[in-house]
């Protein structure tokens, strides 16, 4: 890396086509969101440590998904806000490969959680009776770390892109660095390492979404030869709730990379609509979900709260 690539900055467009009388509006909107994904996935992962009658293995996995979403926030949207407030959109080139590892490891990282809890409801509904000696808290805890490291060694590669020399344009047309925006501004051909990085982005997206699909078709099948048991009805709502998550992160990720392969042009601000749909939508409406499908989970919070207001009554 020269020194002139060294100093080279980056600048972080938003959408660029709101004109900029909306700019304080769109920043106040962030600033709302993000506050509530910050807080709910915050006190969801929390409450989820705290509470011992909540370490088992399926609240482990809500846990570690939570985490990775209240990192993902924390890493991106603080700075895009900044931006609008303050006239920081500009990032610095290691501030931004920074960021740009962090958000492709926390997304692995994600896919990876939505697998191994689509793996748990297949154990937990096709073999129930096995689920507590084969599904115990120290696999669970083994496999989130495991998962950590494995997405962490998977997104490695993106350190490819730090050898390109960057002299040119410096806007990123989106709400922080990722690996495909950053290399339109490489000074270099980058054919190469765009296809192996995309090599990579399909084997994890489309590995773990199959896995996921062919755990929910075993499950089902279960189900509906257990129709005439009482507790049919229960696992299957589960298993639409987790499915309802699985929607919101895949669908537009697949659209993306379907879209990017047949080569369909999208509109700056279409492209940076979609990144947005699939990174945050699933992180501001996992916490809800999961509080109002859990039992247990939104027991703990409403009595949490309502001593809370009985204190400070």
């Amino acid at each position: 890396m020269d020194n002139q690539t060294a100093r080279f900055e980056f600048e972080l467009t938003g959408f660029p086509g709101v004109p900029q009388k909306f700019h304080m509006l769109m920043s106040f909107c962030l600033f709302i969101i993000y506050n509530i994904m910050f807080i709910t996935n915050g006190a969801v992962f929390i409450v989820i440590i705290l509470k011992e009658k909540l370490h088992e293995p399926m609240y482990i996995l809500i846990a570690n998904l939570a985490f990775s979403d209240f990192l993902f926030d924390t890493a991106t949207l603080p700075k895009l806000i900044a931006k609008y407030w303050f006239d920081g959109g500009k990032i610095s080139f290691l501030a931004c490969f920074v960021q740009m590892h962090l958000v492709h490891w926390l997304a692995v990282v994600d896919s990876f959680m939505l697998m191994l809890m689509a793996f748990d409801r297949y154990i937990a509904i096709c073999y129930p009776l096995r689920y507590s000696s084969t599904v115990t808290i120290k696999l669970t805890l083994f496999s989130c770390s495991f998962m950590w490291f494995s997405a962490a060694i998977i997104t490695v590669d993106l350190i490819i892109i730090a050898k390109y020399p960057f002299c040119g344009p410096n806007k990123i047309v989106s709400f922080f660095c990722n690996s495909s925006t950053i290399m339109r501004l490489a000074c270099a051909d980058v054919n190469s390492t765009r296809e192996i990085l995309l090599t990579v982005a399909l084997v994890v997206l489309f590995g773990t979404l199959a896995l996921i699909i062919l755990s929910y078709i075993a499950i089902l099948f279960s189900l509906f030869s257990l129709s005439h048991s009482r507790g049919w009805r229960k696992a299957f709502n589960t298993c639409v709730t987790h499915l309802f998550v699985n929607a919101l992160f895949y669908i537009p990720r697949v659209f993306v990379y379907i879209a990017n392969f047949v080569k369909l042009v999208l509109t700056p601000d279409l492209g940076v609509f979609l990144i947005v749909l699939q990174s945050y939508l699933p992180h501001l409406g996992n916490p809800f979900i999961y509080c109002l499908r859990t039992e247990e989970i939104k027991k703990i919070i409403s009595s949490t709260f309502k001593r809370t207001v009985n204190l400070k009554v």
